[in-house]
């Protein structure tokens, strides 16, 4: 099974087609709190209407992630731990929205 990196690598690739991606893409940068922010821009692809429920997740002592679908963007956030996991959060949600 591929990393959720180069899945990701993969899917971005699959939706280039010479115009999706001077308009939408992928941002994946650092909070100040510190933690991680994943936002995929879902306009143009076949998830663009798709609900996902939400994961809303605090442990405390810095543990937490929350993932969600708003506003055509597939937004993921968590602590500095959790990168893989939101990744994998979006790759389990596209796989299950494939048919």
């Amino acid at each position: 099974m591929a990393s959720e990196l180069a899945w990701l690598e993969e899917w971005y690739n699959a939706h280039c087609d010479g115009e999706w991606e001077h308009a939408h893409g992928i941002h994946i940068d650092t909070l100040d709190n510190p933690g991680w922010s994943v936002v995929i821009d879902l306009s143009g692809t076949n998830l663009e209407g798709c609900a996902m429920p939400r994961v809303a997740r605090d442990e405390g002592n810095g543990d937490w992630m929350f993932c969600e679908v708003k506003d055509k963007k597939f937004e993921g956030h968590g602590d500095p731990r959790k990168l893989r996991a939101i990744l994998q959060r979006f790759r389990d949600w596209v796989g299950g929205n494939q048919g």
